[in-house]
């Protein structure tokens, strides 16, 4: 990639991006106000074929029942050309939206309170962008409306294995994600590992119920799981290597329904999230024998289900340093920041497994923080200011990376 910076063109996009910005807005709103959840973006997806349709840009042949396809073929596109990917997710959450706006959700119980909203309004608004030039691209460029991020297996495994990029074989991937922490008209990025494996853990211990009054005629699992919980703290402490990050959280646990009955069973669920494919691997060997050996210890049962979630999202390296070069470019330098990693997870990770790419942390924070304008929050409410800097970094990048000086 030639990193030679080119002023005029990031002058073009960011004006164009400028005069499509009211139609962005009108765009994630009108997302906004119809969310629909994982494997369900039927609504959604026609929006998206019909946005893209009327921006003169055809849909390819659906790889899944939802989601949305398309490429933008470049005019000055060589023998052999490349291809880049940008990703947007689509899906929202099963929450019911706080919100004082005129454009809250309108379906009960579910809310885009992760930005996908937004991230998809950039994309339409970069493709908008990209037709309309794409005289001057030299390569093509991939659009991906993924569905089903939100819930495992998620929606970028399934298209991977319906033959996404063997189909287009792009030579670099790259997404966004909608961060209040980070201000609006800046970006984060990290190179390596930037978000982290995340499984779900689900524990059942069962003991013998009795009497309150009578522990000593019961199997008490109450204690049991009490034991369990602190017992696999100890393994981030006494196991992980002390460079390596590992989070284990309990988060729910449910058993009995009277203050004199000892139960026969609890039941507890959480996650296990990881930076290194090898400490993930040693912490479920590790976690199935503490809890069994915890549960014999005391008299009681425990099984361990282990749902394998997303892998550790590594970003490239090479391409994230081009990827900051062309952020500066765009944004200018002082607007690009490093990023540490962030325990959370993201599906966009099995996109990086099979082809170099980045994904960034597009900022949509204010000067002065809102309480509860936070991700997975009812009362989520990013700046939509951020809808032009995304709109137009992302457009920017497709045609730099593909050699446009």
């Amino acid at each position: 990639m030639n990193t030679e910076p080119s002023t005029a063109l990031a002058e073009r996009i960011r004006q164009r991006a400028d005069e499509i910005f009211s139609d962005v807005v009108e765009l994630r709103r009108e997302i906004h106000r119809h969310p629909e959840l994982s494997y369900e973006e039927v609504r959604t997806t026609a929006f998206i074929k019909e946005t893209l349709l009327g921006f003169g840009i055809t849909p390819e042949p659906p790889l899944l029942e939802t989601g949305v396809v398309a490429v933008i073929r470049g005019g000055r596109k060589s023998p052999g050309g490349k291809l880049v990917a940008l990703r947007a997710d689509i899906d929202a959450l099963p929450l019911s939206e706080a919100n004082g706006h005129g454009f809250c959700s309108l379906e009960d119980g579910k809310m885009h309170a992760c930005g996908h909203d937004m991230h998809t309004a950039m994309l339409l608004g970069a493709a908008k962008i990209l037709e309309e030039m794409k005289g001057e691209l030299e390569g093509d460029v991939l659009l991906v409306f993924q569905p089903a991020e939100e819930k495992a297996p998620g929606g970028a495994k399934p298209l991977l294995d319906a033959g996404l990029f063997k189909r287009f074989n792009p030579v670099a991937v790259f997404g966004q994600h909608c961060f209040p922490n980070v201000q609006t008209g800046q970006v984060a990025l990290c190179k390596g590992s930037f978000m982290a494996a995340a499984d779900e853990l689900y524990f059942t211990v069962t003991g013998q119920g009795g009497h309150a009054s009578a522990p000593h005629k019961a199997a008490d699992p109450v204690l049991g799981a009490a034991h369990i919980i602190t017992a696999v703290q100890h393994l981030v402490s006494r196991v992980v290597p002390p460079h390596e990050p590992a989070v284990i959280s309990i988060a729910s646990i449910h058993g009995g329904n009277a203050t004199n009955v000892i139960p026969s069973q609890v039941t507890m669920s959480g996650t296990m999230r990881t930076m290194n494919e090898d400490v993930r691997a040693l912490l479920h060997k590790r976690l199935r024998h503490t809890v069994m050996h915890t549960a014999e210890a005391l008299g009681v049962t425990a099984e361990l289900e282990i749902r394998t979630g997303y892998p550790v999202l590594y970003n490239d390296p090479a391409v994230t340093t081009d990827a900051m070069t062309i952020c500066s470019e765009y944004l200018g330098g002082e607007n690009v920041i490093e990023s540490e990693p962030l325990m959370t997870a993201e599906d966009f990770a099995y996109y990086l497994q099979v082809c170099p790419g980045t994904f960034w942390q597009i900022g949509t924070g204010t000067p002065d923080p809102v309480k509860g304008n936070t991700l997975h929050s009812p009362t989520f409410n990013p700046e939509e200011l951020a809808l032009k800097s995304g709109t137009g970094l992302l457009a920017y990048t497709a045609f730099r990376f593909l050699g446009i000086r």
